[in-house]
C-alpha cells in the first residue's frame, strides 16, 4: 500500500487535499508566527560584537580546552573591568597546531585590553605574539545592518514587480506574504538557538529568500497552467485546480528542498559540529531552518493564501456557484433515477427523468406530456378559428 502511495504521489495523483484544508494550514502558521513573534520579542537577537561592539581574543588551542580559556579570559576580563557583563561563548577555529580558540568579550578600553592580554599570557605561559587580540567597533555592525534592510526592502520591490507581471497582482501578494512568513518564523527559530547574529547570518537571511521564491514560482507556474480559463468551464472550482496543481508539483519540491538542505545540513552538523567550524555555525543554521520553512511555506502556505484571495474576486465566486450548483442538480438527478430504478420504472423513464433534472448544456428543454401521451402544444397556437389538422378545402 505504501508504494502504491509514494507511486501516485511521484504521478501527482496522490489526491492530497491540501486547499480543501487550509483553514488548519493556517492556524499552523498562525501558531508558528505567534511563537516566533514572542521569541522575538522576549528573547530577542543575541548580536555579535559586529553588530554591538566588544573585543575579541585569540589563543592556541595548545593551551588546553575551550573550556579553560573562556573560565581564564572571563576571570581576566572582570579584574580588569569589574562592572564589565559576560564574555561571550567561545569557539574553535582549525584544528591541529593552527587551531585557535576565539573568545569575544564586552566592549574594552585600551588598558583593560592590554590588561586581559597580559594576564592571558602570563597564565598560559605563552609569547605574546601567540595571544592576538582586535577591537569591533558597534558603527561597523550598524551599517551592515542598513545596507541589509535597505537590500531586503529592494528584493521586495523588485519580487512583487516581476510577480505582478509574470502572474497577477493575487499571485504577488501570496508570494511576498510567503516570504515574510519564512523571515519572520526563521528569525524567532534563530533567537531560541541563543546563536549570535553575524554579518554571515545576514547573507544566510537574503540566501534564503531566493529559494523561498523559487519554489514558490514553481508552484503558482503550475496554479497558472491548470486555472487557465477555468471560469469558462462548468466542471472545476478554482480551489480544485490549485489543489490539483498542488499534488503535480508536490514531489517535485520535497525532492528540491532535500537536494538542497542535505549540503547545507553537512555544513551545520558536520563542519561546525564535529570538525568545529564554529564559523560555520550561524550560516548552516539560518540555511537550514530557512530552506526547511520555505518549502512548508510555498505548499502549505502560499498557495491556500492564494485561493483564499482568489475566491473574493467577483467572477471566481460567481464560477465556484455555477460549478456548485451543477453539481447539486446532477446529483437530484443520480437520486431521481436511483428512486424510479428502485420503484420499478424502465431504463428509458430514468433516462427522461435524469434529462428532465439536469439536461445536457445546449439541450432543448423538454416540454410536459397530455395525459394521453402526446406532447402539449406551445402557447402560440390558434383555437378556435384557426387551422386544423382536418383536409384542406
Amino acid at each position: 500500500m505504501s508504494s502504491g502511495f509514494a507511486s501516485r504521489l511521484y504521478r501527482g495523483e496522490a489526491n492530497l487535499n491540501i486547499v480543501g484544508r487550509r483553514k488548519l494550514w493556517f492556524m499552523v502558521a498562525g501558531g508558528v508566527m505567534l511563537v516566533s513573534l514572542l521569541s522575538l520579542f522576549i528573547i530577542q537577537f543575541t548580536l555579535g560584537i559586529e553588530f554591538k561592539g566588544g573585543n575579541e581574543f585569540q589563543i592556541p588551542t595548545k593551551v588546553g580546552s575551550l573550556s579553560q580559556v573562556e573560565q581564564a579570559v572571563d576571570e581576566a576580563v572582570h579584574r580588569a573591568n569589574p562592572g564589565v557583563g559576560d564574555i561571550h561563548a567561545g569557539q574553535q577555529i582549525g584544528q591541529g597546531a593552527s587551531g585557535v580558540y576565539s573568545i569575544r568579550t564586552p566592549q574594552l578600553d585600551d588598558e583593560q585590553t592590554k590588561a586581559v592580554h597580559n594576564e592571558i599570557v602570563g597564565k598560559f605561559g605563552l609569547d605574546t605574539n601567540e595571544v592576538s587580540d582586535s577591537r569591533v567597533s558597534s558603527s561597523w555592525g550598524k551599517g551592515v545592518t542598513d545596507q541589509a534592510l535597505i537590500s531586503l526592502l529592494v528584493f521586495l520591490a523588485a519580487v512583487t514587480v516581476y510577480l505582478i507581471l509574470r502572474f497577477e497582482l493575487r499571485m504577488a501578494a501570496a508570494a511576498v506574504a510567503s516570504l515574510l512568513f519564512d523571515l519572520v518564523v526563521t528569525a524567532g527559530v534563530y533567537t531560541m538557538s541563543g546563536f549570535e547574529v553575524t554579518p554571515s547570518t545576514v547573507i544566510g537571511f537574503l540566501t534564503i529568500l531566493g529559494f523561498a521564491l523559487y519554489d514558490v514560482v514553481v508552484v503558482f507556474d503550475k496554479v497558472q497552467e491548470n486555472t487557465r480559463g477555468i471560469t469558462g468551464s462548468s466542471t472545476q472550482t478554482y480551489a480544485e485546480a490549485t489543489n490539483l496543481a498542488l499534488n503535480q508539483t508536490f514531489m517535485r519540491s520535497i525532492n528540491t528542498s532535500l537536494v538542497a538542505l542535505l549540503p547545507v545540513g553537512g555544513l551545520l552538523f558536520i563542519g561546525a559540529g564535529l570538525l568545529g567550524a564554529g564559523t560555520l555555525k550561524d550560516l548552516g543554521l539560518v540555511l537550514f531552518i530557512g530552506m526547511g520553512v520555505a518549502v512548508y511555506s510555498s505548499l502549505f502556505f502560499a498557495t491556500p493564501v492564494l485561493v483564499w484571495l482568489k475566491e473574493r474576486d467577483p467572477a471566481i465566486m460567481n464560477h465556484t456557484r455555477r460549478v456548485l450548483t451543477r453539481r447539486t442538480a446532477a446529483a437530484k438527478a443520480r437520486s431521481e433515477a436511483a428512486k424510479a430504478g428502485a420503484e420499478g420504472t424502465s431504463a428509458p423513464v430514468q433516462k427522461k427523468v435524469a434529462e428532465t433534472v439536469a439536461p445536457k448544456a445546449g439541450a432543448k428543454p423538454v416540454r410536459p406530456s397530455r395525459p394521453g401521451g402526446q406532447p402539449a402544444r406551445s402557447g402560440g397556437g390558434r383555437s378556435g378559428g384557426g387551422r386544423s389538422g382536418g383536409k384542406k378545402r
